[in-house]
């Protein structure tokens, strides 16, 4: 096997070598004594045998020659023995079983020295050990010293016109252009390196490579796919940078600090109500130093009022501070500064309008809130234009292959309206291939076909004939024709086609039954596709071409086939993938048919005599407003929606937040309606950012409804933008083509704000890997690096970190059975000079606020649990700022807790704007790859099964004791303030993840998964089962109470007391009121989890999983039936208390 791998890394590196005529010129009058090692030497399998290259010269008989002054032997043995770099590989590498071949990567283990073979520009092949740890540059020094010891010395130039190349793991080859980086972070193949002379801009070749790096994805892979619509995006792209950035080196010194340190700044200057009740006497207590090194320096206090400017109180506080303090320079020199975290307040703006001031005066009341005075030279601001840099070397920053669209101005091609086409459109099926299904010779097959706008079916499908498949291949040849002129199709219409097997049984959950001639037969789903009808040019598809179908899996949710919420993206595994050759026809014999363009529309819909309208009586009002309470996935009547389209421009006036009702009674399978709405949107009033959003979900595909949406959106602040980010990059996914208004949008703001920046980054590249988007998101991904160079540099330390910590997880795994053994081993890993270096000095990833420092690796350990995640504990960066806590998980899919942590964030706002502070705590979760991600580490905090435990005398009986809870908060609150202080904030939050779980379906809880914290905080972690899918045993639903409500949590919420008592009342007041404030903003909620559908999530694949949260609002309810709803499942919860007792207690005896 050993040989076999050789001789392919021989041949890959063979077929790519650099030969220069000079070289072979020189090389031809080398003395015939020199030795001449061409490289074609490397087609020998190493460790094969033993190869002498006999030199013409005279022996000696002993081995040696003579003749020639130089400093080896003429003739020679040149051995590549197994032993130098891959002998004893299962216990010199250690772990399991050494090094991984096969394309699975190398192990994480690598030995302190190796010895290399480097592979010179002049045919020379030099071996020599290298420490692993050493830098590419220092190899490179060490290797010329070496070198210079060989013949052809002379026709090397100086080593900084080479760089290095490898075969990666993954048989590819890559240039090394990042020197810094160390020889274990690379890995080779074998240990070969290869010295390649530095050809053409080296500075735009080692951003391209960076770029791929940090991505995931070569950069040369998207010239490769050769795709007009991908060329033309990444032109656009290229534009909007080059604007971006060239207005950032505009900006002043206060406009770049705030765009890459941006202090989060409320809306409106005045203080909340739930702000307020925590002020005393309706002051900020505020306590100030200046951040140096001094310890025991003072800080001085200040009671100053929330209205106070930030410029104003600096000045006050300088003032102050001077008379222990000399300064050389005036207060504009200085800026306020949050301690711990790199956020500036130096906008203009009342000191109550900085977020970290309203979350400070919440979470420690009455305690003085800290601020720090620094000098504004120590601030550093990192501004660089990638262009203007590259063209310094005269060249052009993206490669000028790129072209936009030029269809208009080329000469004689000739376009017809699609809208002028009354013919029914119509497709050819032909070959199918690769259906190689249950190892069966012979299956037959057949295609369902149909035209989808939004997910709606735009008219009927259409079945080809049966056709029996014999070795996975056959030929359909048949022609299905739509019952839809051509010129009724929308611009965003889709083709989707599934592929089923039809046989006397179902073989799947998802089989349809069908009568046949002479039994039942089913149709079991084997694969589906979908292509758009017309291409991003705006033309209609023409001709054949080959689709590649998406395999259907047993977890794909509903049975809706074909698939129109599925990705428009033919799969790439070609190879395996079932292939569809689809005919598009030509309805016009000379011409190019084309989609109208906006404007077109516009003057034709002008011109067209409008539907029939009608002025609204009392009732119809009534009626409507009925219709605007009602959730978004409640599908309106035939009659209602005549009525409401006949009023659309009542609507528009008096109640244009209807406008998602509207749409729903647009016939867009009819060109005229279509065209009366696009013109209706031009008029139509701009709504509220939170009622646009959504219109961005799947059931919105016309691009004028799309655009409005976006237009609507742009005064939303960086605030909400960040809370809905993770709903609007995953409608990315609903758009038809690469460039749209959405993708223009959020990269524009995501280049004029870092920390908007870092979050859009993040959750695009922890879905590179899925193959349905990787093209889509690694073009995003590069552009934006491309438009931010200074913050790539920022993300590729992360990156750098992200990758220790996975090879840190390996090292725990492969010793998981020894904990002990597994914490020494990784701490000993991190100590390392390379990787403590690679482990130190990077922004926080889930809050690019912290900068960190070093890492702190005696803190730091593996968690006893089954994922085993890391615990790790770093140095703050900043003065005056505690350790940094995060939580790095391998094995779970990370985005539903994403998903439910941000909706509890959203429910949290909503509450807070409706005066509720419920103390709740959706801690930060990122997921950053394929199951992999960071959680935020909730100090002072513990399970409510170790609390249980703790006080609890035995483990099966410890879910039982009702006054272990309310015993543990008197420990760490003593006296009778704190206590009742704790209490309320238990009760508070208890309520606010009551309502919250009930709401949102959330499932699997027990006692391991919930948490309190020493202040009287409770919250929820772990969120592997939302929207009502509970686990079951047996078929017998395990979990059957509406939420939590423990007798250990009402003793609590009592004081000890009796259930009824005041304070209890109180609590399920809360409940009540919080749950009525998320039902007033019920078709929101639904809204934002319609905008995640057929995104990725198992429990999130269809309308059907939405059903939930209709049932929990219950928005056909007035809100007297709502609330009198929510009591009796607050009355059930609390009368099956025992039953969830009885639950924990089984998994505290099976977690045993």
């Amino acid at each position: 096997m050993a040989r076999i791998l050789w001789t392919i890394a021989a041949i890959l590196f063979t077929s790519s070598r650099v030969a220069s005529p000079s070289l072979t010129t020189k090389m031809r009058k080398t003395s015939l004594h020199e030795p001449y090692l061409s490289q074609d030497y490397l087609s020998v399998p190493r460790g094969v045998r033993r190869h002498t290259v006999s030199v013409p010269g005279k022996s000696d008989g002993s081995g040696s020659e003579s003749g020639g002054d130089v400093s080896m032997r003429r003739s020679q043995p040149l051995s590549f023995p197994l032993s130098s770099n891959m002998q004893g590989l299962g216990t010199e590498f250690g772990g399991r079983g050494g090094m991984e071949f096969g394309g699975l990567g190398v192990h994480h283990i690598t030995p302190s020295t190796v010895q290399v073979d480097f592979l010179m520009p002049n045919s020379i092949i030099i071996q020599h050990k290298v420490d692993t740890s050493a830098s590419l540059e220092e190899i490179k020094e060490e290797l010329w010293d070496r070198a210079s010891e060989y013949p052809l010395f002379g026709t090397l130039h100086d080593l900084s016109s080479y760089h290095f190349a490898c075969i990666s793991q993954q048989a590819e080859t890559v240039e090394l252009m990042d020197e810094k980086k160390c020889l274990q972070e690379i890995n080779p193949f074998l240990f070969i390196l290869k010295v390649v002379e530095r050809k053409g801009n080296e500075t735009e070749k080692l951003l391209n490579i960076q770029i791929g790096q940090l991505i995931g994805k070569d950069l040369l892979k998207f010239d490769a796919l050769k795709n007009p619509e991908v060329n033309e995006f990444r032109w656009k792209m290229k534009a909007l940078c080059d604007e971006v950035v060239a207005a950032r080196n505009k900006m002043t010194w206060t406009e770049q600090v705030q765009y890459q340190y941006p202090a989060r700044i409320a809306k409106t200057p005045g203080l909340p109500k739930y702000v307020l009740e925590r002020l005393r006497d309706e002051q900020l207590l505020l306590a100030v130093q200046f951040d140096t090194a001094i310890e025991g320096q003072p800080t001085y206090t200040f009671r100053v009022s929330p209205d106070s400017m930030t410029k104003d109180f600096l000045v006050m506080a300088i003032a102050k501070l001077a008379t222990r303090f000399v300064l050389d320079e005036p207060p504009e020199s200085y800026v306020l500064k949050t301690p711990g975290r790199e956020e500036y307040l130096i906008m203009e703006v009342p000191l109550s309008q900085y977020m970290y001031i309203r979350e400070y005066v919440c979470q420690e009341d009455q305690t003085p809130i800290p601020l720090v005075i620094v000098h504004r030279g120590t601030i550093q601001v990192d501004i660089e234009n990638i262009y203007e840099r590259i063209e310094d070397f005269g060249m052009k920053p993206w490669k000028n292959s790129f072209s936009g669209t030029t269809l208009n101005k080329k000469k004689n091609i000739k376009f017809v309206s699609s809208w002028c086409i009354e013919e029914d459109f119509n497709i050819v099926i032909g070959e199918i291939s690769n259906v190689n299904l249950y190892a069966e010779d012979q299956i037959d097959v057949v295609v369902e076909a149909g035209l989808y706008h939004g997910g709606r079916a735009l008219c009927e499908t259409r079945t080809s004939q049966e056709v029996t498949i014999n070795g996975g291949n056959g030929k359909l040849e048949g022609s299905l024709t739509f019952s839809i002129f051509v010129c009724n199709i929308p611009r965003t219409a889709r083709l989707c086609l599934a592929i089923y097997e039809v046989s006397r049984s179902a073989k799947t959950t998802k089989a349809r039954s069908s009568i046949g001639s002479r039994q039942e037969l089913y149709k079991n789903p084997i694969a589906w596709v979908n292509t758009s009808v017309f291409d991003y040019r705006n033309q209609l598809k023409t001709g054949a071409m080959s689709l590649y179908a998406w395999k259907v899996s047993e977890d794909q949710a509903g049975d809706v086939m074909p698939n129109p919420l599925g990705t428009l993206v033919s799969n790439p595994d070609h190879d395996q993938a079932v292939t569809l050759t689809v005919t598009f026809p030509r309805f016009h014999h000379t011409s190019t048919i084309i989609f109208p363009s906006k404007d077109k529309i516009i003057s034709i819909a002008q011109e067209s005599p409008q539907s029939e309208e009608c002025l609204p009586t009392p009732a119809m009002i009534e009626e409507i407003r009925q219709m605007a309470e009602r959730d978004p996935l409640t599908e309106l009547h035939e009659q209602e929606r005549k009525m409401l389209w006949s009023l659309r421009n009542w609507c528009r006036t008096e109640l244009p937040h209807l406008l998602p009702k509207l749409l729903q009674c647009v016939e867009w399978d009819n060109k005229a309606e279509v065209g009366e709405m696009v013109l209706l949107l031009e008029e139509w009033p701009r709504l509220l950012p939170d009622q646009a959003l959504e219109l961005l979900d799947y059931a919105y595909a016309e691009p004028a409804v799309r655009s409005y949406a976006i237009e609507c959106l742009l005064p939303m602040s960086d605030d909400d933008l960040l809370l809905y980010l993770l709903q609007l990059v995953q409608a990315i996914k609903h758009e038809n083509y690469l460039y749209c208004n959405l993708v223009e949008f959020l990269l524009n703001r995501a280049l004029r704000n870092m920390r908007i920046g870092h979050y859009f980054f993040w959750h695009l590249r922890s879905e590179m890997h899925v193959p349905s988007v990787s093209i889509r998101f690694g073009l995003i991904l590069e552009a934006y690096c491309r438009g931010s160079l200074e913050h790539m540099k920022i993300l590729l330390r992360q990156l750098e970190a992200l990758t220790k910590f996975k090879e840190m997880r390996g090292l725990v795994n492969d010793h998981r059975n020894m904990r002990d053994r597994a914490d020494k081993v990784m701490r000993e890993y991190m100590k390392k000079a390379h990787n403590f270096t690679t482990l130190s000095h990077f922004l926080n990833p889930i809050d690019p606020m912290y900068r960190i420092s070093t890492i702190k690796s005696e803190e730091c350990k593996a968690k006893d649990s089954k994922m085993a995640p890391l615990w790790l504990v770093f140095e703050n960066g900043n003065s005056h700022g505690k350790n940094i806590y995060l939580l790095y998980k391998y094995g779970d899919d990370l985005r539903q807790d994403m998903l439910t942590l941000q909706m509890i964030r959203v429910m949290d706002k909503l509450w807070k704007d409706n005066g509720m502070d419920l103390r709740m705590n959706p801690y930060s979760c990122m997921s950053t790859d394929d199951r992999e991600g960071i959680i935020q580490v909730v100090l002072n905090a513990e399970t409510i099964a170790n609390i249980q435990r703790q006080k609890g005398m035995f483990s099966a009986t410890c879910a039982f004791r009702k006054g272990s809870l309310l015993a543990w908060l008197k420990d760490h609150n003593p006296t009778d303030v704190l206590l009742n202080k704790a209490i309320h904030e238990f009760t508070l939050s208890c309520a606010g993840y009551c309502v919250a779980t009930y709401v949102l379906g959330i499932a699997d809880r027990h006692s391991d998964n919930i948490m309190v914290m020493k202040n009287g905080q409770l919250f929820h972690i772990d969120f592997g089962h939302i929207l009502g899918h509970f686990k079951e045993k047996f078929g017998i639903r395990r979990e059957r109470q509406p939420f939590v409500l423990t007798h250990d949590f009402i003793n609590v919420i009592t004081k000890g007391r009796q259930t009824r008592s005041e304070e209890f009342e109180q609590f399920k007041g809360y409940c009540e009121k919080a749950f009525l404030i998320l039902r007033k903003y019920g078709s929101f909620i639904i809204s934002l989890f319609a905008m995640m559908i057929s995104t990725g999530l198992p429990e999130l694949q269809s309308e059907k999983d939405l059903n939930y949260l209709k049932e929990t609002l219950k928005l056909d309810l007035s809100e007297e039936e709502a609330r009198d709803h929510f009591r009796s499942k607050f009355d059930e919860a609390l009368a099956n208390a025992w039953k969830t007792s009885v639950n924990w207690a089984f998994h505290s005896v099976a977690k045993k």
